[in-house]
């Protein structure tokens, strides 16, 4: 399964700056794997992995002292392996490990040429629990779920993506109904790696919902497993509702939808859980279209969306017949996939994300981005209609910016604003 971040490995590998790596991500995105991948393909033999959540013995390797030598010794001890200065370590599920995650500061400060991959299923949040983070001693990758172009690639689609990276959109529309069909999949299945590989090999979509649930179940376990007793509770209604949050008219989060006069304080760590796990995303809202963005920040407005948007369907239990129900999946939840698609895709690509509304009126945008110095006022739109007032009224405000919609609508470039069919985001059309 080819992913875009195996460039990043590459690059961070053969950096003459290169740090131990973290690898960041949820559970189940896919990072053991890519990691021992890299390994197989770029180091031979000259190569050693530990999971620190299996071997007792190795999760105590860092507690008495961080001397470098003794470490590696034991590890090639324990996992009977040659090592040598240029032997990649991968130091798998390291938050296991008491004092693991600061030991990279030591083999970054006394092993430098050392090429070490740790990573970690829950790794936002052990930084919380008592283990000092190397902080600039470390580089680091993120890991989402694979993304519709990732996902493309996953089911043989190379030329559809060549296709629209060389913005031929006549060539484009004399198959879009091909391109909505996969992008109805994707709905669907989603990005998480066992899910999108068992779709490919069986395309069986009762099989890749079972692999979901799993996923999900496993989610809840770590709920009960790793976070505070007292936050469990709440973290489950906070994951249970962003369903519901996210089929409002304004997606706003508002903390009633969990129980009647329920208060942000109240909520806010439960909240903080779940992006440190990076099972959600939070959206911030902006008051400004003015760069940068983050200086206009309002920390008490947010949408909060799932990290995959197949889990999303699972768990709303949305049956795999709305695939053949013609373009309707698009607007299920009032929109809501197709917001969650269009952020799933955006959160890489950009620098800052966050999403605009007006103190006094009714009018928003969708996600307000910057990238490369520049900010882009994005509308979604899961259907064709095209109508688009507070893009124009935001544009307006803020002369300069060019706004960009998405739409089920085929590629159109206005003075003020460019339509871009959602299935090109599997392009880079920003």
């Amino acid at each position: 399964m080819e992913r875009i971040a195996y460039q990043e490995l590459l690059d961070w590998v053969n950096s003459k700056t290169r740090k131990p790596l973290i690898l960041r991500g949820a559970r189940q995105v896919g990072k053991t794997w890519i990691a021992k991948d890299f390994a197989k393909k770029h180091f031979d033999d000259n190569w050693v992995y530990v999971n620190f959540e299996e071997d007792d013995f190795l999760r105590k390797v860092f507690e008495n002292d961080f001397n470098i030598d003794r470490i590696l010794r034991t590890i090639s001890l324990r996992t009977g392996k040659t090592i040598n200065s240029d032997t990649l370590l991968i130091f798998d599920e390291i938050q296991e490990a008491k004092r693991g995650i600061t030991s990279l500061k030591y083999f970054c400060e006394n092993a430098r040429s050392q090429p070490i991959i740790s990573a970690g299923s829950l790794l936002g949040i052990s930084m919380h629990n008592g283990d000092s983070f190397p902080v600039g001693k470390v580089d680091f990758i993120d890991l989402e779920p694979l993304s519709f172009r990732e996902f493309l690639m996953a089911c043989g689609k190379q030329s559809w993506i060549d296709l629209l990276d060389n913005q031929d959109w006549e060539l484009v529309k004399s198959i879009k109904d091909k391109f909505v069909e996969m992008l109805k999949t994707y709905y669907y299945v989603g990005g998480m790696p066992e899910a999108v590989q068992t779709y490919v090999d069986s395309n069986d979509m009762e099989s890749v919902r079972k692999v979901q649930v799993n996923i999900l179940n496993a989610y809840s376990s770590d709920f009960s497993k790793h976070a505070p007793d007292r936050e469990v509770p709440r973290i489950k209604l906070v994951w249970e509702s962003i369903i519901s949050q996210l089929s409002k008219e304004n997606r706003r989060f508002v903390f009633n939808v969990l129980k009647d006069g329920a208060r942000a304080k109240e909520f806010e760590l439960a909240i903080e859980w779940l992006v440190d796990a990076g099972l959600v995303r939070k959206v911030n809202r902006t008051k400004s279209g003015e760069l940068p963005l983050n200086a206009f920040e309002d920390f008490g407005a947010f949408k909060l969306f799932t990290l995959d948007i197949g889990l999303l369907c699972a768990q709303a239990r949305l049956n795999s017949s709305i695939l053949a129900e013609g373009d309707n999946m698009f607007s299920t939840f009032k929109g809501a996939l197709t917001e969650q698609y269009v952020c799933q895709q955006l959160s890489k690509n950009v620098d800052l994300m966050y999403y605009w509304s007006a103190d006094n009126s009714s009018g928003e945008i969708d996600f307000l981005v910057q990238k490369n110095g520049r900010v882009i006022p994005i509308e979604v739109k899961a259907e064709e209609n095209l109508k688009a007032k507070s893009l124009r009224f935001f544009v307006d405000k803020y002369v300069g910016l060019k706004g960009l919609r998405f739409s089920m609508s085929d590629c159109r470039d206005q003075e003020w604003m460019t339509n871009i069919p959602l299935y090109a985001l599997a392009s880079n059309v920003l």
